[in-house]
Protein backbone atom coordinates (compact mmCIF):
# COMPACT_ATOMS: atom_id res chain seq x y z
CA UNK A 1 0.00 0.00 0.00
CA UNK A 2 1.23 3.28 -1.12
CA UNK A 3 1.03 6.39 1.11
CA UNK A 4 2.54 9.58 1.50
CA UNK A 5 3.31 11.75 4.79
CA UNK A 6 3.71 15.72 4.57
CA UNK A 7 5.63 17.13 7.20
CA UNK A 8 5.63 21.08 8.33
CA UNK A 9 7.01 23.17 10.76
CA UNK A 10 3.66 24.02 12.91
CA UNK A 11 2.53 27.79 13.44
CA UNK A 12 4.69 30.30 15.43
CA UNK A 13 7.84 27.72 15.36
CA UNK A 14 11.10 29.41 13.24
CA UNK A 15 11.51 28.02 9.60
CA UNK A 16 15.37 29.23 8.63
CA UNK A 17 15.00 27.13 5.63
CA UNK A 18 11.59 28.71 4.81
CA UNK A 19 12.58 32.44 5.66
CA UNK A 20 16.00 31.45 3.48
CA UNK A 21 13.42 30.52 0.39
CA UNK A 22 11.82 33.94 0.92
CA UNK A 23 14.02 36.12 1.14
CA UNK A 24 15.72 34.53 -2.44
CA UNK A 25 12.50 34.73 -4.15
CA UNK A 26 12.18 38.56 -2.73
CA UNK A 27 15.75 39.30 -4.43
CA UNK A 28 14.62 37.51 -7.92
CA UNK A 29 11.74 40.45 -7.71
CA UNK A 30 8.81 37.98 -6.52
CA UNK A 31 6.36 39.29 -3.97
CA UNK A 32 6.41 36.58 -1.44
CA UNK A 33 5.41 37.62 1.99
CA UNK A 34 5.58 34.37 3.82
CA UNK A 35 7.26 30.67 2.71
CA UNK A 36 7.39 27.80 5.29
CA UNK A 37 9.28 24.75 3.65
CA UNK A 38 8.60 20.75 4.85
CA UNK A 39 9.02 17.40 3.54
CA UNK A 40 7.41 15.00 1.60
CA UNK A 41 7.84 11.30 2.81
CA UNK A 42 6.60 8.43 0.16
CA UNK A 43 6.57 5.26 1.57
CA UNK A 44 5.56 1.88 0.33
CA UNK A 45 3.76 -0.73 3.30
CA UNK A 46 3.76 -4.47 3.18
CA UNK A 47 -0.66 -4.26 4.57
CA UNK A 48 -3.24 -4.16 2.42
CA UNK A 49 -5.65 -2.51 5.58
CA UNK A 50 -6.13 1.05 5.46
CA UNK A 51 -6.27 1.36 8.83
CA UNK A 52 -3.40 -0.85 9.74
CA UNK A 53 -1.42 1.60 7.63
CA UNK A 54 -2.53 4.66 9.32
CA UNK A 55 -1.46 3.37 12.26
CA UNK A 56 1.78 2.18 11.42
CA UNK A 57 2.29 5.35 9.72
CA UNK A 58 1.22 7.56 12.79
CA UNK A 59 4.12 5.88 14.61
CA UNK A 60 6.44 6.33 12.18
CA UNK A 61 5.87 9.71 11.96
CA UNK A 62 6.16 10.29 15.82
CA UNK A 63 9.02 8.03 16.11
CA UNK A 64 11.21 9.06 13.57
CA UNK A 65 9.84 10.88 10.60
CA UNK A 66 8.62 14.30 12.25
CA UNK A 67 9.66 16.08 15.64
CA UNK A 68 6.30 16.44 17.16
CA UNK A 69 7.01 19.16 19.31
CA UNK A 70 8.09 21.52 16.28
CA UNK A 71 6.54 20.08 13.38
CA UNK A 72 2.50 18.31 12.26
CA UNK A 73 1.86 15.93 9.88
CA UNK A 74 -0.58 14.97 7.23
CA UNK A 75 -1.07 11.23 6.48
CA UNK A 76 -2.38 10.01 2.76
CA UNK A 77 -2.96 6.30 1.97
CA UNK A 78 -3.59 5.22 -1.51
CA UNK A 79 -7.37 4.09 -2.06
CA UNK A 80 -8.57 5.43 1.15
Amino acid sequence: MRATVTIRPKPGILDPPGEAVQGSLASLGFAVTRARVGRIVELELATDDPAEAHAQLGRMATQLLANPLIESYEIEVEGT
